[in-house]
């Protein structure tokens, strides 16, 4: 076997043992409230900044709502961007680097995802009042596919830098 061959395998496998692992904690009894939390965190910094742009938002738990155009959405797995970052963290872990650049690699790569999941939800909660069959369309396709873009570029990223630090480092 070549060795191009075996370390794409073992890359494989890692990365599916891991992302494995990682969803198996996510649903977990003892983790769900913390996962929620983190969805109701993430409703509370959405609603903040739709305050701070002069918007009016309610937020109660994980949902926002303006009751005054009769919308809410409420901020549940899969809108908190968690399953991209398990996905990319799989795939940083899976990857030969240092530990500190993967370290690096998954703490920036959090940052990346969940500042445009929350572009994500400002903009859908807008969507949402103005335009109920645009709000689906892109809560269902456009802002999913552009979730994932930013994990495989963020992730393309890491991996030319680590390369980079890979052939300095020899």
């Amino acid at each position: 076997m070549q060795a191009s061959t075996r370390k794409t395998l073992v890359f494989v496998f890692v990365f599916s043992l891991t992302a494995l692992a990682q969803f198996a904690v996510l649903l977990a009894t003892p983790v769900r409230p913390l996962v929620d939390g983190f969805s109701g965190d993430l409703a509370a910094v959405s609603a903040w900044l739709i305050h701070s742009g002069g918007g009016h938002c309610l937020r109660h738990a994980a949902v926002l709502s303006n009751p005054a155009r009769n919308f809410a959405m409420e901020v549940r797995d899969g809108c908190n961007g968690i399953n991209v970052v398990v996905l990319l963290w799989s795939a940083i872990l899976a990857y030969p680097a240092s530990i500190k650049w993967r370290l690096l690699g998954v703490t920036t790569g959090l940052a990346a995802i969940q500042l445009l999941n929350l572009f994500r939800l400002i903009s859908l909660f807008y969507l949402g009042q103005y335009n109920y069959s645009l709000f689906e369309f892109a809560h269902e396709y456009l802002w999913e596919l552009l979730i994932i873009i930013d994990g495989i570029v963020v992730f393309n990223l890491w991996i030319r830098q680590a390369s980079k630090r890979s052939v300095r480092a020899r």
